[in-house]
């Protein structure tokens, strides 16, 4: 296996998806926690990629396996197209998953066994994903499960992760008398979930952009998504709709004080980001049209990015 063709097959240039919860996760532990551990960071961001990576595979995997169109399986399809043993990528699979395991045990004993819970409940949902008889991408949830378990999962993991002292959730375990405790604070626990929001819905933005596209192939290759029950025109509108819901909540966080007022540079990003929502339905369904949600994706969480920073910098000034 050539490295393009695994890079084709691990579809690197989709990983824009996780490395923005990742990135804002990390700044926001920074900008509303005051904490950050770049050791316990580094390892969680290598684990995240490779087994997004192990994902998207598995994607490709069960859609060559599970194909009934002999011209998708064989022409469209990158296993196929480029000649590649299922069985060569299936193992490729079993070692990204294992190597990511590895990485998710040693960080658990670092910070502690919730860890371990979160990223379990995030692997399987990603695992079944689209694996399995009736994998999760088939049916109309596919939205729900990408964008919470990318959007909440992996920035819930990077809040935990770095904030060490008074974490917002911490899981006790005391193996010896069989108890456990789950503990934390209400208020930081519901803004570390607000703040993740637009992480959720953008990136399930992403998938209902990609079943829009694609309806009339998931039809025929046995594919129920949310867009075959609702159709095209409602699932255009709630696709505007997720976008725009981004904008409100970040003005309700910083009405509630999860975000401090740097981070209405967000709002630089609304003009463009309104445009291609003009754009992407005119466009639907030309494959093109996808390109429309990356970009809200990129020009939302940037900017969002750029507004934690901005917070960051200024609180710094201020001492």
């Amino acid at each position: 296996m050539s490295l393009n063709v695994f890079l084709e097959i691990v579809e690197i240039r989709t990983k824009l998806a996780s490395l923005f919860p990742f990135a804002v996760g990390v700044l926001f532990s920074i900008a509303y926690f005051q904490q950050v551990s770049w050791l316990h960071t580094l390892l969680f961001f290598i684990g995240m990629v490779v087994f997004d990576m192990a994902t998207t595979a598995i994607n490709n995997y069960m859609d060559y396996q599970k194909a009934k169109s002999e011209v998708y399986k064989h022409e469209e399809n990158i296993i196929g197209s480029s000649g590649v043993s299922p069985v060569l990528v299936r193992n490729m699979i079993f070692g990204m998953i294992a190597f990511t395991a590895v990485i998710g045990v040693f960080l658990a004993v670092q910070t502690g066994w919730l860890l371990l819970v979160m990223g379990g409940v995030c692997c399987l949902i990603g695992i079944f994903y689209t694996f399995g008889p009736i994998p999760l991408s088939r049916m109309p949830l596919g939205e729900v499960f990408s964008g919470v378990t990318m959007g909440l999962g992996i920035f819930a993991m990077v809040v935990y992760l770095n904030v060490v002292k008074n974490p917002p959730f911490y899981l006790k375990l005391d193996f010896s008398q069989g108890a456990f405790a789950l503990t934390g604070n209400l208020w930081q626990l519901l803004a570390v979930i607000w703040a993740s929001l637009p992480l959720v819905l953008t990136i399930a933005d992403i998938m209902l952009a990609n079943n829009l596209r694609d309806l009339d192939t998931d039809i025929e290759n046995h594919r129920y998504t949310l867009v075959y029950y609702i159709g095209r025109k409602k699932g255009t509108l709630l696709f505007q709709l997720l976008m725009l819901f981004c904008y409100g909540i970040i003005l309700l966080g910083l009405l509630f004080g999860v975000f401090k007022w740097p981070i209405l540079l967000v709002l630089v990003s609304f003009p463009k980001i309104r445009k291609n929502l003009q754009q992407f339905r005119k466009e639907l369904p030309q494959p093109k049209s996808f390109r429309f949600s990356i970009s809200n994706l990129v020009l939302f969480n940037g900017s969002y990015l750029a507004g934690l920073l901005a917070t960051i910098i200024l609180e710094k000034i201020q001492g």
